[in-house]
């Protein structure tokens, strides 16, 4: 398990202090794939490398299965980073070596014998699909097929905890789904527990468990996938959550609400009954649906008439019902 507790991170320079995070608390329970999204800025890859030192936090503790990291030595440091794999956005491969020996350059590190490396490489290039470009050269490879050496070369020294720090951006969208589809098969049959950094919901929709919403360097609010999806109590997790192109319809009009669905009224024709029983109009301004959790979920973001009498019928009619809703402000 990962705790983070009251961590804080702050860099100064020459002529004022930039504080990156502020006051995290933090569980990540093992066996779980857990997400971190925010937008640029926020703090999200200084967490994450604050989880295994690469950033040494200005306060606060990181504990793992209990033990305060803060406090190890170097070597005790050295010996836990064995059990911590990362993978980043830029894959970090060393080109000069062909990609069968840059996933055994961890083994060697460790001191693990030539034979024994080569076939742990072997197995974890069986397990990412990429066996037979085992003597290509990182030059050689899609961006996709990069990353999932990465991945192998990460999980080469039997790690208990993977950090993904925006694995998938710089991937197009087909390769980032079977990239988060191994994520997900390597949590199932390894049980790796997995921490997720990104700035995409969909990330979040597709593989995480719980997510944590970064703004401003602290944490928004922390929950369930379906829960934060559904109800989001923080402006900047509203902000995520609706695409970009939420932008477009919010110009000024009338009063807007934000409508959530969930499985047991996902087929119901809930907008024709409103408008039927209060006789006004709407706007639609946004809608989607989606699974989470083996769940159908939807939303729908509507702005109100422009008559105040009307808004308020409206608004009436959903108090009433047991469609969840929140009035955007």
């Amino acid at each position: 398990m990962i705790e983070l507790r009251s961590l804080g991170k702050t860099y100064h320079t020459s002529d004022k202090e930039i504080v990156a995070l502020e006051d995290i608390d933090l569980t990540i329970r093992d066996g779980e794939i857990y997400g971190i999204i925010g937008l640029s800025g926020a703090g999200k890859s200084t967490l994450v490398r604050c989880i295994n030192l690469l950033e040494r936090p200005t306060s606060g503790q990181v504990l793992i299965d209990g033990k305060d990291i803060l406090a190890l030595s170097r070597k005790e440091l050295l010996n836990l980073r064995q059990s911590i794999g990362m993978i980043f956005q830029g894959f970090n491969l060393l080109e000069q070596r062909d990609v069968l020996h840059n996933v055994t350059f961890p083994l060697e590190v460790s001191g693990v014998k030539r034979d024994e490396a080569k076939e742990r490489a072997m197995e974890l290039l069986e397990l990412v699909g990429l066996r037979d470009r085992a003597g290509s050269y990182p030059s050689q490879l899609s961006g996709g097929q990069k990353q999932r050496v990465a991945i192998a070369r990460a999980l080469a020294t039997k790690p208990k905890y993977l950090l993904c720090d925006e694995a998938t951006s710089a991937l197009d969208p087909n390769t980032t789904r079977s990239i988060l589809e191994l994520l997900a098969t390597i949590n199932e049959t390894m049980g790796v527990t997995i921490v997720i950094i990104t700035h995409e919901m969909k990330v979040i929709d597709q593989i995480c468990d719980r997510v944590a919403v970064l703004d401003n360097s602290r944490i928004a609010e922390e929950g369930k996938v379906s829960e934060v999806f559904t109800n989001p109590r923080s402006a900047i997790a509203r902000e995520l959550i609706l695409p970009d192109s939420r932008s477009d319809a919010m110009e000024p009009g009338g009063r807007r609400v934000r409508l959530t669905f969930r499985s047991e009224h996902s087929q119901e024709p809930v907008l024709s009954r409103m408008i039927l029983d209060c006789g006004c109009p709407v706007n639609i301004l946004y809608a989607n649906m989606k699974e989470l959790d083996s769940e159908t979920y939807g939303q729908m973001l509507l702005e109100l008439p422009s008559s105040e009498r009307d808004s308020e019928k409206i608004i009436a009619w959903l108090k009433s019902s047991p469609i969840e809703w929140q009035e955007e402000v």
